[in-house]
């Protein structure tokens, strides 16, 4: 059962960031309720599949706050291992580099080590996922227009972290004995972007040679 293998032991003490939590008695609680269950069939490809009569945007609303606690987790286990001396950069592999931007406080981009970065990356998430107005979380309040791009740049930026993840810290993610939940949070991540086709291929290339290997048993 998924849900208790991220809520067991060591894992749900050491988030990065603070636990996003889905209003219990909401539709959108209902909703996870319903993804973790179809997660507990094993079978990813339909557990990523828009329930029957549900509205698209908030299918990607709770996956994608699902997708951050789960990063958060994730990287949260690694946290003393990713360091400004480790990670001067943030890179995915020798060929992939992120400078940060977010568009409105820092709008041109900065270089800055992983750690910094990735503290950006997740706080600007945080802060995405905590405006009403983006992501209602109340029954009966619209999605804006933006939604779906604005979801789409959330889950792109989210894919640099696991990318960094894999690419820079995957020996203490052995270590940890953490390598099969990286592995199912980050296939159940694929299987849902390329459901609904939320984020581009090229952004994808870093990981392309693992998506194809955690991908292929189940097409």
């Amino acid at each position: 059962n998924i849900s208790s293998l991220f809520c067991s032991g060591s894992r749900s003490s050491k988030t990065f960031k603070p636990k996003k939590n889905i209003p219990e008695g909401s539709h959108q609680y209902e909703l996870l309720k319903h993804a973790e269950a179809t997660l507990g069939s094993g079978n990813l490809r339909m557990a990523v599949m828009l329930p029957e009569g549900e509205d698209l945007n908030e299918w990607v609303a709770v996956n994608t706050v699902d997708f951050f606690n789960q990063i958060n987790m994730l990287y949260g286990t690694i946290t003393d291992f990713c360091t400004e001396e480790s990670c001067p950069v943030m890179s995915a592999g020798p060929k992939y580099e992120y400078h940060w931007a977010d568009g409105t406080n820092i709008k041109k981009p900065i270089k800055c080590s992983a750690p910094k970065y990735i503290d950006y990356l997740m706080t600007w998430v945080q802060d995405q996922l905590d405006d009403e107005t983006l992501f209602p979380s109340k029954i009966g309040v619209p999605f804006p227009k933006n939604f779906m791009s604005v979801a789409k740049t959330i889950l792109k930026r989210l894919f640099r972290v696991y990318a960094h993840i894999y690419h820079q810290h995957f020996d203490p993610v052995i270590q940890l004995q953490e390598e099969a939940h990286l592995n199912t949070s980050f296939k159940h991540f694929i299987f849902f972007v390329q459901e609904f086709n939320l984020i581009d291929r090229r952004e994808l290339a870093p990981l392309q040679e693992l998506i194809e290997k955690l991908t292929s048993k189940d097409r």
